[in-house]
């Protein structure tokens, strides 16, 4: 029977092994997005060849496994992200959640298309204290048309707790310098 512990070693290895390949943080060119499908995108960051994104670093969570219509953001909240209370903010919870959204769309997402979340519904059901190490927000798209999509997400620890579940709503349009048809 695998324990919380055994699951948090295999989320540090795991965080590690992608942390060793990782650009430094930085915005893609427009000219290396262009070429791409958002899976490609973020495929490409995930292996190291295009630049995560600065949100990361600020909120100190990186991308841990992402496919079609799928992905795994792993976070490591901090001092930094404490409300008043000792407590971790709710900004924080929504940042990584909101991520794990908006990515696991992107991936359902041609060549010169991208999105914008248009809404965004957070259920925060378990304070999270400084003592948990890591969490994961694990993203699913539910539905990817031409102009809308909608995901699902949840906050898990190690040991299976559920802190958090979001929904979104994401506008889909062509990116901005497209040739147009």
């Amino acid at each position: 029977m695998t324990t919380p512990q055994d699951t948090l070693a295999t989320w540090l290895a795991e965080e590690a092994a992608v942390r060793a390949r990782l650009l430094p943080v930085g915005i893609t060119a427009l000219n290396d997005v262009l070429p791409r499908t958002g899976l490609q995108l973020m495929q490409g960051m995930l292996k190291g060849e295009l630049p995560p994104s600065p949100i990361g670093r600020t909120m100190d969570f990186i991308l841990i496994d992402v496919r079609e219509g799928h992905v795994v953001f792993q976070g490591a909240p901090s001092d930094a992200h404490l409300n008043p209370m000792g407590m971790v903010h709710g900004g924080w919870f929504a940042t990584l959640l909101d991520s794990a959204l908006g990515c696991a769309v992107h991936t359902r997402l041609p060549q010169g298309r991208t999105y914008t979340t248009t809404d965004l519904s957070v259920k925060m059901l378990k304070a999270i204290t400084p003592k948990i190490q890591r969490l994961r927000a694990i993203g699913e798209v539910v539905h990817c048309g031409r102009q809308l999509a909608s995901a699902q997400a949840r906050l898990v620890g190690p040991d299976g707790t559920l802190y958090a579940h979001a929904t979104t709503t994401c506008f889909v349009f062509d990116l901005p310098g497209q040739p147009k048809p």
